[in-house]
């Protein structure tokens, strides 16, 4: 690219992403943090000029559960462990709420913002690599993605990002057949290679390469491409605020040490988060993403790092 890069996305999932682990009635809280928090992201986006891609679960966008029916495939995932299938939780509530679960406001926010990107999580924060579950329904997953967006927001999503970071070889290739141009992947260190095989001493070196180098450098020179689908791989997770660590601005400090790398090298960096990492110290967490915007600000004046979004970041590239 030969000019150093930022490329931001975010995981925009609210309770989708993680119904199979956490009651919703006792988080509304947490999502009501979130909500509050997004526009405060935005304006700093806008204050400082930060490009991002916002990977957006299909779901969220529905005004309710009927809407969200109405555009959902007739093919639905066949996980053998039903807990992961999005549609097996909705049946299984007695009560949704909304704070939780829909979001088409913040949708509208974002695709109104200047120079934010909306892009795709999959329609039902689907996992690839579960068992029992098939590519055809992977497919018709990702049409109902497209559908919802394009019909309500006017947006076809070119940029994929994968729930829960699982993808194959084919899961790539599919996406690319329905219309998706750039897919967010893994760093190429052993501690994020097989994610649908975790183990403690993954977690273990992944916690701890946020603090200290343990792995390979996480900026790059170019995405790579894969059956006409560009892969821009992730460099770092913006991980949040703990209440009572000492590991707080050090986790700061190593973001802007790789991005100082990438600086030096002409590269490319790609962070992400999940707004809802912003739900339980919203105020900290601000000045946390203020503070290091501050700083990337100074370094597009002083030498020139560009801010990115993903498909901005690949049809650049290509």
């Amino acid at each position: 690219m030969n000019q150093p890069t930022l490329v931001i996305s975010l995981d925009f999932e609210l309770h989708w992403g993680r119904f199979d682990k956490y009651d919703l009635e006792s988080n509304l809280r947490y999502y009501r943090n979130t909500r509050n928090a997004i526009p405060k992201i935005l304006e700093l986006f806008d204050r400082y000029r930060i490009h991002a891609t916002w990977a957006t679960v299909g779901m969220l966008m529905a005004e309710n559960e009927e809407e969200l029916r109405s555009f959902s495939p007739v093919l639905l995932p066949g996980f053998t462990d039903r807990k992961y299938s999005a549609y097996q939780w909705l049946e299984s509530q007695p009560k949704l709420y909304h704070e939780g679960l829909f979001a088409p406001e913040l949708v509208q926010m974002i695709r109104d913002c200047p120079n934010q990107e909306v892009g795709s999580h999959s329609f039902s924060h689907y996992y690839t690599l579960e068992s029992g579950q098939t590519i055809a329904e992977w497919r018709e997953d990702l049409r109902a993605s497209k559908r919802i967006s394009m019909e309500k927001f006017g947006i076809n999503p070119q940029a994929l990002v994968f729930p829960r970071n699982q993808y194959s070889n084919e899961v790539i290739r599919v996406a690319g057949e329905e219309g998706f141009s750039v897919v967010r992947t893994n760093p190429k260190d052993w501690f994020w290679g097989e994610v649908e095989h975790e183990n403690l001493l993954k977690k273990v070196f992944r916690t701890g390469d946020t603090l200290f180098n343990l792995g390979k450098r996480t900026s790059f020179e170019r995405p790579h491409v894969f059956e006409g689908v560009n892969m821009v791989p992730a460099s770092r997770l913006m991980r949040p605020f703990r209440n009572g660590s000492i590991f707080n601005q050090r986790r700061v400090s190593r973001i802007k040490e790789e991005l100082g790398m990438a600086l030096i090298n002409n590269e490319i960096y790609h962070l992400w988060w999940h707004p809802h990492n912003f739900g339980t110290y919203p105020t900290e967490n601000l000045l946390i993403l203020e503070e290091l915007l501050k700083w990337i600000g100074s370094k597009k004046m002083s030498v020139g790092l560009q801010s990115l979004t993903m498909t901005e970041a690949a049809r650049k590239v290509w």
